[in-house]
């Protein structure tokens, strides 16, 4: 099943979202609603509460005040951390729960407020983020919700940071403008990209590539996009990846590339690659067949020493490849070595990026991207491997302490 995590700070328009992704065949996990639902009476969670809070936390008919445990723990850190330790683990217990019962090939969306502060992005296929402006977002509280401005900016300032929301989102919700321009842009992205990846995802087949190769100048989000991708594997995978490295083009700063991410996943020998392959597949990233070698080069000929395990997106508003290789092989070595020579040395950079601009007009008319990248192999053993070895050599360049 696909896993999206929403979030949103306080009037951003969240729960707009989450209505229409609802309407349109999501399953809901809205965790405000399972947080009051964990201190029902007779359960655990409001137990705790008044063990730990006392009882004046009980109203009349002995269920939860949630007012007065709100001014019991606002603006206080310590005795909020101690409800949230409450609360979250149950909530969360509550959640998986859900999302278990839900048919295979759903679409869980869960409605997580702070999700951002507890850290939850790595758990979703995709975290979905719904902005406004600050300035917006105080106006509705006040104009709405009858809030005093001293009030709607304590309550803005116990979430994270916009900028912070916005760095962990792989889509942003524009709601700076009219309910139907929001609700528009819901249903752009249920149809052609949450649809179309649930279904690549429960099929097991990366998302279709079509296209010439388009070079585009480098992007300042790219590392960024890499990290989340790389934070994702690692939790799918919790013992068995050693690491995550970006590599490729879009780890070079300056150098044009087309907007796929290339992640290198580093494991400690072939059966481990092979145990990753429905981990990846379910985090999203599916194997794919035949394509599980390097092309050698001349200081290690031998086949066997390039092999690899490929994977790629089931995302179709993503692309990334995912190399999945033993640390310390020649495959492992030369990913890192050319990324780092074309980071570090300036006339190689401008070197790659002629070669990339000669191919990506050579292949402009191209259907697929396949021509562009078979054409620069002789170019990776001909010219850049003699190059980057002389440079590691005068340079000292040593691989990841990570290697066996």
């Amino acid at each position: 099943m696909l896993k999206i995590g929403l979030t949103g700070g306080i009037a951003s328009g969240k729960s707009v979202v989450a209505s229409r992704l609802k309407e349109r065949g999501a399953v809901l996990v809205d965790a405000d609603a399972l947080a009051r639902e964990v201190v029902e009476p007779g359960t655990e969670g409001l137990e705790r509460i008044v063990a730990e809070f006392g009882r004046d936390m009980l109203d009349a008919e002995a269920r939860l005040d949630r007012p007065r445990l709100g001014e019991a723990v606002f603006g206080n850190k310590d005795r909020l951390a101690v409800l949230n330790g409450i609360l979250h683990p149950l909530v969360r217990t509550r959640a998986a729960a859900i999302t278990a019962a839900a048919p295979e090939d759903a679409v869980v969306v869960q409605d997580i407020p702070l999700l951002v502060e507890t850290g939850q992005g790595s758990n979703f296929h995709l975290v979905l983020v719904v902005d406004a402006p600050d300035g917006l977002r105080l106006e509705r509280m006040q104009q709405l919700r009858g809030m005093s401005a001293e009030a709607a900016r304590a309550r803005m300032a116990a979430q994270a940071q916009r900028d912070t929301r916005l760095a962990a989102a792989d889509v942003v919700l524009d709601n700076s403008g009219t309910l139907q321009h929001l609700l528009e842009q819901v249903d752009s992205l249920w149809d052609t990209r949450l649809m179309p990846y649930a279904r690549n995802l429960a099929a097991g087949v990366r998302a279709k590539r079509t296209g010439a190769p388009v070079l585009e100048a480098y992007r300042d989000d790219w590392p960024q996009q890499a990290a989340r991708i790389a934070a994702r594997l690692m939790a799918a995978a919790p013992g068995v990846i050693l690491a995550v490295d970006h590599i490729g083009s879009t780890s070079v700063p300056g150098l044009a590339a087309k907007d796929v991410i290339d992640l290198q996943v580093a494991v400690s020998g072939l059966d481990a690659a092979d145990r990753l392959v429905p981990m990846l597949g379910a985090a999203g990233f599916p194997l794919v067949p035949g394509a599980g070698h390097d092309t050698p080069k001349p200081t290690d000929p031998d086949p066997r020493q390039w092999q690899k395990r490929f994977h790629a997106n089931a995302d179709p508003g993503r692309a990334v490849n995912i190399h999945v290789r033993v640390a310390g092989s020649p495959g492992w070595r030369y990913a890192l070595l050319f990324r780092d020579w074309l980071r570090l040395d300036g006339q190689a950079r401008q070197l790659y990026g002629a070669q990339k601009a000669e191919l990506a007009q050579c292949f402009a008319g191209a259907a697929s991207t396949r021509s562009y990248a078979e054409a620069k192999e002789p170019w990776f053993t001909d010219v850049a491997w003699p190059a980057m070895a002389a440079w590691a050599a005068a340079t000292g360049w040593e691989p990841p302490s990570y290697a066996p």
